[in-house]
């Protein structure tokens, strides 16, 4: 097991974005209570040429963040299929949860038409829709799966997480995900998805909520801590 970990944070960083700025820092207190030491690197989604892309070979975890729509949205995808596809430990919040389930959708399914409605309002299938509800700024509670992954990270059957989004799973195409090993592993009190994990994987999980937001708090997160003793493992078959 690895003591020096690269992640790789897929997105287009900006430092007026809190997420952003939050996410290294939960990194660092992530490593605090695990042990580890955490070089956390952004990884520009224009710069993404393909899925094979053998830069991203040199992270032990990738991580697409949010504030989406990206510059590159193939080379967002292109970078979830990857760690995908090589069994790299990934987490996708907020728009990394979006773009994960957009990837797979296209990828696994082989629904080309499925689309994020954020940047392409007209799309026939808006697999990502515009939320009943704007999370901007909100706090919520998220409730479990049993037997789930992230109900074992917890260690309990709920929680309450802090968003910052306008969009999610469109509920009329989530039975399709499910049916196929992308599992709505949590939900909230309308029953809509807020956790996704992908079966076969050893560690794939996306959330909607931002758990990096607990960096402003200066406390370590249980899933971000999950994520990064995956990456020490390092990729598995």
């Amino acid at each position: 097991m690895k003591t020096n970990i690269r992640i790789g944070l897929i997105g287009d960083f900006n430092a007026e974005v809190k997420a952003h700025v939050a996410i290294p820092k939960a990194l660092e207190f992530a490593g605090q209570i695990t042990g580890f030491n955490i070089a956390p690197v952004w990884i520009q989604t224009s710069s993404i040429i393909d899925s094979i892309d053998s830069r991203l070979s040199a992270f032990d975890g990738l991580w697409c963040a949010p504030a989406s729509p990206y510059a590159s949205m193939d080379g967002a995808l292109r970078g979830i299929r990857f760690a995908r596809e090589t069994h790299r430990p990934f987490l996708g919040t907020c728009g990394g949860f979006q773009h994960a389930i957009l990837e797979f959708a296209r990828s696994v399914l082989g629904q080309i038409e499925a689309d994020h409605a954020e940047s392409n309002p007209a799309a026939s299938m808006p697999l990502i829709s515009p939320l009943s509800c704007s999370l901007v700024g909100a706090r919520g509670r998220i409730f479990f799966k049993t037997g789930s992954r992230v109900a074992r990270i917890y260690g309990r059957a709920e929680t309450i997480e802090e968003y910052h989004c306008n969009y999610g799973v469109n509920p009329r195409f989530r039975s399709l995900l499910e049916d196929s090993g992308m599992k709505i592993t949590g939900v909230d009190e309308h029953n809509d998805a807020r956790v996704m994990e992908l079966e076969g994987h050893p560690f794939f999980m996306g959330t909607l909520f931002q758990p990096e937001r607990s960096a402003f708090k200066r406390v370590a997160h249980p899933l971000i801590a999950e994520f990064v003793r995956a990456a020490a493992s390092g990729p598995t078959p």
